[in-house]
């Protein structure tokens, strides 16, 4: 099975949705006990996730809330860094090198 439907699949379950259509959850941990980068990415993801969801304030097991999304999209709005000079040899925002 390709990893990427697979991902998609882990994606879907992180978020609490369906898995996507002809893949079942056994599927899905026969795939994983098998594939390394696959499980490296479940972890990735599984730590992204929790880390979003302490940056916002919410336990781990609180489900999803769109003011909360709100809440959190502003809060990293204004402590955002506004972009600086750019020293020689670095690359300025539209990817070329300064300098």
């Amino acid at each position: 099975m390709l990893c990427t439907r697979i991902r998609t699949a882990l994606s879907a379950r992180l978020d609490g949705e369906e898995l996507p259509p002809g893949l079942t959850a056994r599927r899905l941990e026969t795939h994983l006990a098998d594939c390394r980068d696959c499980r490296r990415w479940e972890a990735r993801s599984r730590a992204l996730t929790a880390g979003l969801r302490r940056a916002a304030g919410h336990p781990e097991d609180e489900v999803d809330d769109p003011a909360a999304a709100d809440a959190l999209l502003a809060r990293l709005r204004t402590a955002s860094v506004r972009p600086g000079p750019v020293p020689p040899g670095g690359v300025d925002s539209g990817g070329k090198r300064a300098g």
